[in-house]
């Protein structure tokens, strides 16, 4: 368990971030299949009856301290619509990455994501002082894309042929990778205008 990003629970009034545990899977198998999730080639979305192993992956992961895995809780349900993570956590360097998310379709382009994100970043830069938080996301992914820069992060590159896609309905294709990046003096900037967005929705 890393020292830097131990678990924690962070709360909002569209969401709520909890450490991840094998009692959400039931949960968590009932969100993926609400849009079949795990059809978008250009991400990793476990299957449902893979479900088990992909939160075993990421407590182990967790254990090993490269990563803080969260349940992403909806308040309305009380019940875990998908999965967010601090991930490739590099404490010397006060870096973390936020990845390996998804969320059911039914709560996608919502306020929960925006305040999902909110909390992270804020955790991260106020609390665990962090330098930087990145986000990395396929090329193709373009909805992903969008939404990163909607929060306002800014693309520092593409690491072209990253990575060798698993996905059947991509085998062996190379995957492009977009690197995007909020740095420490950009947060304040960054938080207002969440912040903003979030108000607009209260309204």
């Amino acid at each position: 368990m890393s020292a830097f990003a131990p678990p924690v629970t962070l709360s909002g009034q569209h969401v709520t971030l909890v450490p991840l545990t094998a009692a959400h899977h039931d949960d968590l198998v009932q969100a993926v299949q609400d849009g079949e999730l795990w059809n978008h080639w250009y991400t990793a979305i476990p299957r449902p009856e893979a479900m088990a192993t992909e939160i075993a992956r990421r407590l182990d992961l967790q254990a090993k301290g490269s990563m803080c895995a969260f349940a992403v809780i909806d308040p309305a349900t009380q019940q875990a619509v998908g999965m967010t993570t601090y991930m490739n956590i590099d404490a010397g360097n006060r870096r973390v990455e936020i990845g390996s998310t998804w969320y059911r379709q039914s709560v996608q382009r919502s306020p929960l994501n925006t305040e999902a994100k909110r909390l992270l970043l804020s955790h991260a830069f106020e609390q665990l002082g962090c330098i930087a938080v990145e986000f990395r996301t396929h090329f193709f992914n373009q909805q992903s894309r969008r939404a990163i820069e909607r929060l306002g992060a800014k693309l520092d590159g593409v690491l072209r042929s990253h990575q060798i896609n698993p996905h059947p309905l991509a085998a062996g294709a190379l995957r492009d990778t977009c690197v995007y990046s909020i740095i420490a003096s950009e947060w304040p900037n960054v938080k207002a205008h969440l912040d903003y967005q979030l108000a607009r929705v209260r309204a």
